[in-house]
């Protein structure tokens, strides 16, 4: 499902709003969870999951074209989390 599927999904199930509040609203919540994962906090969803980073380090890396050595350097990466709910509901027997 993109961001576009999930308006229109939205918009659906609850016809009172109209599909540009839906889109909104869904725009707020996906940047609200952008800047706090960009100031290296955590979002949690109960039932659903967890938002995180994780860090990787420094490493050496190959260009693929050239197959030289690069150096990549360490960074953030951001890390989703599945909750139990979330996990026994897909997992279905």
């Amino acid at each position: 499902m993109v961001r576009s599927d999930l308006i229109s999904r939205l918009a659906k199930l609850h016809p009172q709003l109209q599909f540009k509040d839906a889109e909104f609203t869904v725009k707020v919540i996906i940047d609200a969870l952008c800047s706090t994962l960009a100031k290296g906090g955590r979002v949690e969803i109960r039932g659903f999951g967890s938002f995180g980073l994780n860090y990787t380090p420094p490493r050496a890396g190959r260009n693929p074209k050239t197959g030289g050595k690069i150096r990549v350097s360490a960074k953030y990466v951001p890390h989703f989390k599945a909750g139990k709910e979330l996990r026994e509901r897909v997992n279905f027997d």
